[in-house]
């Protein structure tokens, strides 16, 4: 019996001196069999941001391009009466970004249109106030109206994109919190700002489709462009709005200066969910100033109506 337990614990002790070597082999030469950890991260990473940048272009070009070029009859019209430098207007490219129209033909639409609704509102206000002149207006009158439909004509194509523009901005902004939280969750969980981008792009459409493109494109420009700061910058001026500046520019400053990323999103977060609910609180304010007047021309004469139509019954009847 001694000798077998002598020889046991003689195995056993064998046994543990091996694992003990092997564990110490395993120690040295692991990190050296491994390779460079770090350097195969990267490489991950530049291989999932050149295989994004396809699958952007490839979208971009099933799609038609943004700046497709239109040789058909606004096209020329605008070339040949120089129209670009007769009408220019201050800022037009960001107006017509904002409103979401991209590339050179909607800016060639825009000026075709401030030249072509003047004229055509100008010749129908000569014939209806001038010519026509059904309600007997004089002359002056009747050409004030002429003059005034013209230069209505000349103005109407820059209402309509600034009316399209806060459309748009108002089917943005109640969203753009949430969407801000999302990417906060997928950056902290490891994400890249690329990924992060088209994953709440792709989360958002169901809530508001323009923002879903502006994310969209904000992830095409950061997969391409050489500078992230021009993406950010191109963000803000494509929507100006003071909520997205400053988490434009936060981000700027986070990718100049190596703030944490989390952090920024999360105050940029809590910024525009407060600004949410401050519009919110705006309107609730101004709403007894705007049902004053309703008030005034429907509620009360009926009110009084309901009030007082007894009792002139019953003066009547006693009477």
């Amino acid at each position: 019996m001694e000798a077998g337990t002598v020889e046991m614990y003689t195995t056993a002790g064998s046994l543990l001196v091996a694992l003990m070597f092997a564990a110490t082999l395993y120690t040295i030469f692991a990190p050296m069999l491994a390779g460079d950890k770090q350097k195969k991260r990267m490489k991950a990473v530049t291989s999932e941001r050149d295989t994004m940048r396809r699958q952007r272009m490839d979208a971009l070009q099933n799609q038609g391009s943004l700046r497709s070029n239109d040789d058909g009859f606004v096209k020329r019209t605008v070339d040949k009466l120089s129209l670009e430098r007769l009408l220019a207007a201050p800022e037009l490219r960001d107006k017509l970004m904002q409103a979401g129209y991209r590339g050179t033909r909607p800016m060639q639409t825009f000026y075709f249109f401030r030249l072509a609704a003047p004229i055509v509102l100008g010749v129908v206000g000569f014939l209806y106030f001038i010519v026509l002149n059904p309600a007997g207006w004089p002359m002056s009158r009747s050409a004030f109206a002429t003059v005034a439909a013209a230069l209505f004509g000349y103005y109407a194509p820059g209402i309509y994109i600034k009316n399209v523009a806060s459309k748009r901005q108002a089917s943005i902004m109640p969203a753009f919190p949430d969407a801000l939280d999302l990417l906060l969750i997928c950056v902290e969980s490891g994400m890249s700002i690329e990924l992060a981008f088209g994953k709440v792009a792709g989360e958002m459409a169901t809530s508001s489709i323009e923002l879903a493109e502006e994310l969209s494109l904000t992830t095409a420009e950061l997969s391409y462009l050489q500078s992230r700061r021009q993406a950010y910058e191109n963000l803000a001026r494509r929507n100006n709005h003071p909520g997205i500046k400053s988490v434009a520019t936060a981000l700027v400053q986070s990718e100049r200066y190596g703030t944490p990323l989390g952090s920024t999103l999360r105050t940029m977060a809590n910024e525009n969910r407060e600004m949410r609910i401050m519009a919110a609180e705006k309107k609730a304010a101004a709403l007894p100033a705007k049902l004053t007047v309703p008030m005034i021309l429907f509620f009360l004469p009926v009110l009084f109506i309901v009030i007082l139509t007894p009792a002139a019954m019953r003066l009547g009847g006693a009477f």
